[in-house]
């Protein structure tokens, strides 16, 4: 069983991805392959003069996978909550998983049959989001959303840093203390 399974490769899930995996907890980031960054060029993210939505989104799951992330090409079909966990079908088989983070961006169709809470969405193109609180928990335990479809902007810079913001706060709820990832140049 994974610790963490992120669905959602995009700037959100795979940011979220780096903290969970780097932090140690067994990570596994399940994707089918829609997310709109495959279609953006980007000029606005941080610290990068410019770069096509697709190196953005490779060049952050290598960073992943670096600190021993797995990745699935596959699409979610459903959640179930077991005694421990859940239990994710895919369009591929099944994982199981302790905590689930969502990041699928403008995607919510998973909520309704899986009972998390949703919400009128503010960005154009965005009818449903995930109604999370400022940590990005849903209403179910276990559960967290990040990046669009938990509200953002669906800029990638903000999509990441909410994907960010998740996993560090999922990653010290399990841990039971705050969890800081600071690197220092060497």
């Amino acid at each position: 069983m994974y610790e963490v399974a992120i669905i959602g490769a995009g700037p959100a899930g795979g940011s979220a991805a780096i903290f969970t995996a780097k932090a140690g907890k067994k990570t596994i980031v399940l994707d089918s392959n829609q997310s709109i960054t495959k279609k953006a060029w980007v000029e606005n993210h941080y610290g990068v003069a410019e770069i096509t939505g697709p190196d953005l989104i490779t060049t952050g799951i290598a960073q992943a996978k670096k600190f021993g992330a797995e990745v699935l090409q596959a699409k979610v079909v459903s959640l179930t909550k077991l005694d421990e966990g859940f239990s994710i079908e895919t369009d591929t088989g099944t994982v199981e998983a302790k905590h689930i983070i969502l990041a699928t961006g403008m995607l919510s169709d998973l909520a309704e049959a899986a009972g998390i809470a949703t919400r009128d969405g503010i960005e154009p193109r965005t009818k449903r989001i995930y109604d999370v609180d400022a940590s990005g928990k849903t209403n179910i335990d276990g559960i967290w959303a990040a990046g669009t479809c938990a509200g953002v902007s669906i800029h990638t810079i903000i999509t990441a840093g909410d994907g960010a913001k998740t996993a560090i706060n999922l990653i010290s709820e399990l841990n039971g203390e705050r969890y800081v990832d600071h690197d220092l140049l060497k």
